[in-house]
């Protein structure tokens, strides 16, 4: 069966050498097995046949038999005419109109003949017509062989060749009659308790299902399989990875952590701290090497349980490191840090670019001799040069900016890996994080500390800009500062960036007196570091800047956000950039600006934005309204497949069960060699697209 799937679709027919070219490039199918799993988009129900009487111009897709009476050909101008061939079933008479290969129809439909036509009913010069419509010879086609009919995605190319939707359904066709019943790829004991039906009823019901309910039990097997492969594949890799790393044992909850808790710490815990803190404690004391990822709204209190856990590592004799995407927000870190543990017996030191000279030796040589407890940096920290006496614990903040291999250094700085922690501002639905971040355990701080004000969002027009000046101005007044964002979609768009260019420009003459800064992504970075800075220090009152200061910037004056041009920016951006406001104790405001002319799902995102503070609930509409994207680039690494079915938006229900059902078989096969499960880790063989083992880094 493996080597039909794998025969060149080019000896199919209907496709030959040059439709073998196009649909190389154009979708990636090379071979029968490619073809099988490229799967319809939508199905229409071509199970009735309507009476041309019943036919109204507001109707969609209909299905009517009976034979063409003539063909009139009318000019449209220089060389373009116009085909309409009357049709009738002996209740009336609708027109079937071409505008482009008149001579192939009046060759293959024969007046007096009979057809069952398919197609959109419209009307012109008040008579019904049907446009380019679908034409079988109903002698040759019953209603039986109709049902639903399968719709597949093509390219202009496709359709320029002649490989339409309809040219995709008689070559899959073709395929699906010259195949073999399709071998099993999931266990009956996995089916039948679930009620799938076979692989090979899904796939052939899935190009052609005969009635709705064909078509979802075929969906349902084939989106069920899908993900129940990515899942196995993820928990197999945290199996082997628990099996395989032992890590380091801190049981000890000694002085660093006690003076701290108990003298510096000025306000108590939210309860959603204290939860994640308890699974931090209990990774570190299980003898395994801990892979938790804690994710966290803006202002939810991370970089302090980060902190505790990194006082925990030390007082358990081991050093902890924190790994910040960039200067700036390293810098912050260490300045929150030290703050906390003033007066403490405990050596925080900074490791970024500008670390320099004496200094920079200092550093190195303190952590070499263990002298340095808590090291905070860039990815400064992963150079060869840096050398731990013992590290324990590794935290990786905003992971997203660090490339895997990056991340990967920080296994090589001890004799065995430090315990990680990976930390998030950005909410993941958790059907997201169950596929891209599978094989790590996952905490949520989904409170936010007393005393925070929820901030107030509002979506104002570009006619309405004078009321948001005054607004500015209020705020200035009580000396307050201002973000003002410009969308920047590639760094190298010169037009976005003259928007920057010329929206400072216009920010200088409505307000004069402001001292401003600008930042964008052309800027080097000492330049940029410079601007965030000066902002940071109150030297300025307004950052006029791209998407750069999404991450990376902590102004607690700061109270108010305008985004400008809101509707090209996604949902997880927006409340990216909304949480740079509204960490002091002051109300804050995020103002987002669109034009008037904005389409119904950029409008519904917006009122998103305006309903809720909620990243989660933010992260699931954007989810639902974008789609997952490419999993794999979402999370660098051969874990995911490529989904062709199945969609994490919209599939909730059947990740979890998929994931449910591939946990049961590690539970119950933990080394992956069991006889009862060699079907399951066969197929696994086949689908895995790398042999690099890119899961065992966090």
């Amino acid at each position: 069966m493996a080597d039909i799937l794998e025969q060149d679709i080019k000896y199919l027919t209907g496709v030959g050498p040059q439709r073998q070219l196009i649909l190389n490039k154009e979708l990636g199918i090379h071979c029968l097995g490619d073809l099988l799993e490229y799967y319809p988009y939508k199905y229409v129900d071509r199970s009735k046949v309507y009476a041309i009487k019943e036919l109204t111009a507001d109707m969609p897709f209909v299905q009517i038999k009976g034979r063409v009476l003539s063909y009139e050909t009318f000019d449209m101008g220089i060389k373009k005419k116009r085909l309409v061939g009357h049709f009738s079933d002996g209740t009336g008479v609708i027109d079937l109109v071409w505008f482009s290969g008149a001579k192939f129809v009046i060759k293959n439909y024969k007046v007096g003949q009979e057809y069952i036509v398919f197609g959109r009913p419209t009307v012109f010069n008040y008579r019904l017509q049907i446009a380019h419509p679908d034409i079988d010879d109903a002698s040759a086609l019953t209603l039986n062989d109709m049902g639903m009919q399968p719709y597949y995605v093509t390219t202009e190319k496709m359709k320029k060749a002649g490989i339409t939707s309809r040219a995709m359904e008689r070559i899959t066709k073709a395929m699906l009659m010259k195949l073999p019943p399709l071998k099993e790829t999931l266990p009956d004991y996995i089916t039948r308790p679930l009620h799938l039906i076979s692989r090979d009823e899904a796939m052939r019901s899935v190009h052609y299902p005969k009635t709705q309910h064909d078509m979802q039990k075929a969906r349902e097997r084939l989106k069920f399989e899908e993900l129940f492969y990515v899942q196995l594949n993820i928990l197999r890799y945290a199996a082997n990875n628990r099996r395989k790393y032992r890590g380091y044992l801190l049981p000890k909850v000694g002085k660093a952590f006690r003076d701290f808790y108990g003298n510096n710490l000025k306000f108590e815990l939210t309860g959603a701290q204290k939860r994640v803190m308890h699974e931090i404690q209990r990774d570190m004391n299980t003898g395994r090497q801990m892979n938790r990822l804690v994710q966290g709204d803006v202002g939810s209190g991370k970089t302090l349980v980060a902190l505790m856990a990194m006082l925990i590592a030390v007082d358990n004799g081991f050093q902890a490191v924190m790994m910040a995407p960039t200067e700036i927000l390293a810098e912050q870190h260490i300045a929150t840090i030290q703050a906390f543990l003033d007066g403490l017996d405990v050596r925080v030191e900074l490791l970024t670019g500008i670390v320099k000279g004496k200094r920079r030796k200092d550093v190195l040589e303190g952590l070499a001799n263990g002298d340095v407890n808590i090291l905070v940096g860039t990815h400064a920290v992963i150079e060869e040069t840096v050398r731990f006496a013992n590290l324990g614990l590794a935290v990786i903040d905003e992971q997203h900016r660090f490339g895997v291999a990056q991340r990967a250094k920080l296994w090589a700085k001890n004799d065995n890996p430090p315990h990680i922690l990976v930390m998030t501002a950005t909410p993941i639905p958790r059907t997201l994080a169950m596929t891209i971040y599978g094989d790590l355990d996952v905490s949520v701080i989904d409170e936010l500390p007393p005393g925070r004000k929820p901030i107030q969002t509002l979506h104002k027009y570009d006619n309405q800009k004078a009321s948001l000046y005054n607004g500015i101005r209020n705020e200035v007044a009580k000396g307050r500062q201002v973000y003002v964002v410009y969308p920047l979609i590639t760094e190298s768009e010169k037009m976005d960036l003259q928007n920057l260019e010329d929206g400072f420009a216009h920010l200088q003459e409505v307000f004069p007196d402001y001292r401003m800064s600008k930042v964008h992504g052309r800027m080097k970075p000492a330049e940029k570091e410079e601007e965030m800075r000066r902002f940071a220090n109150g030297e300025t009152q307004m950052l006029v800047a791209t998407t750069v200061i999404e991450v990376g910037v902590n102004v607690p004056n700061a109270s108010v956000m305008v985004i400008m041009e809101a509707q090209r920016f996604g949902l997880s951006q927006l409340h990216q950039l909304r949480g740079r406001v509204g960490r002091g104790a002051d109300q804050s405001y995020c103002i987002l600006v669109s034009g008037y002319e904005i389409s119904a799902e950029t409008r519904k995102r917006l009122d998103i934005m305006c309903e809720t503070n909620d990243g989660f609930r933010i992260a699931e509409a954007d989810l639902k309204l974008r789609g997952p994207g490419d999993l794999e680039g979402t999370q660098q690494s051969g874990m995911a497949f490529d989904l062709k079915i199945a969609d994490i938006a919209r599939d909730g229900q059947l990740v979890q069960l998929a994931r449910d059902e591939a946990q049961k078989v590690i539970d119950s096969d933990p080394e992956c060699n069991s006889p009862e499960h060699s079907l399951l880790w066969n197929r696994l063989r086949e689908l895995r697209k790398s042999n690099i083992d890119w899961a065992s880094i966090s």
